[in-house]
């Protein structure tokens, strides 16, 4: 799949649910205005679709930020693996509650943080999702846009662009681009946790 082409549709029918197995996405929804929302970002064995596994509709549109692949599940064979497999049935639901975990996260961050918090919070989450793939946690290349990443944390682009240049002069990172280098993860921590609106 080609950055930019899309897996599923908002609103379109939902049968399957996918697994991103290079690349990575963001799903996204159209609100009543016009405007694209960000909700998510996914990378390698994340999940895609799984909204739509109880009301048969995707609540989203995945689209993929570079030349990615997926995997297709058909949703009544996750129902029958379910039933066959426990093992199955613990992971698809591993992966449903830490999604949730995430999104309360973010839900929390959007609420009680301000533009620098909300950033070094965004900032983390890649860094431990890179760690957790078994990639560098200090440095990688971001493939959404300030955009997407803006609208991901609720900011107009000209504060993202602010917010990076702020930790570069601070010394947290350096930016080139899209490509990150981390320089001191505990001090997004600190601007995370103390960056209260």
């Amino acid at each position: 799949m080609q950055a930019g082409q899309r897996a599923f549709l908002q609103g379109g029918t939902s049968t399957n649910v996918y697994v991103v197995c290079a690349g990575s996405f963001k799903t996204s929804m159209r609100l009543g205005n016009g405007c694209e929302q960000v909700s998510r970002f996914h990378f390698p064995g994340d999940l895609l679709g799984l909204e739509g596994i109880g009301g048969c509709v995707h609540a989203s549109t995945a689209t993929a930020l570079e030349d990615s692949a997926i995997g297709s599940i058909p949703v009544t064979s996750l129902r029958q693996a379910g039933m066959r497999d426990g093992r199955f049935h613990d992971a698809l639901f591993w992966q449903m509650s830490h999604e949730l975990i995430r999104e309360q996260a973010r839900i929390l961050l959007l609420g009680s943080s301000g533009a620098l918090g909300r950033l070094s919070a965004f900032l983390l989450e890649v860094s431990d999702r890179m760690r957790m793939r078994g990639y560098s946690p200090l440095e990688f290349h971001v493939r959404m846009s300030r955009n997407d990443i803006g609208s991901y944390l609720c900011l107009r682009l000209e504060t993202v662009s602010r917010g990076f240049s702020a930790l570069q002069k601070r010394g947290v990172l350096d930016v080139d681009g899209r490509h990150i280098v981390i320089h001191s993860l505990e001090q997004l921590r600190r601007l995370r946790d103390c960056d209260a609106s």
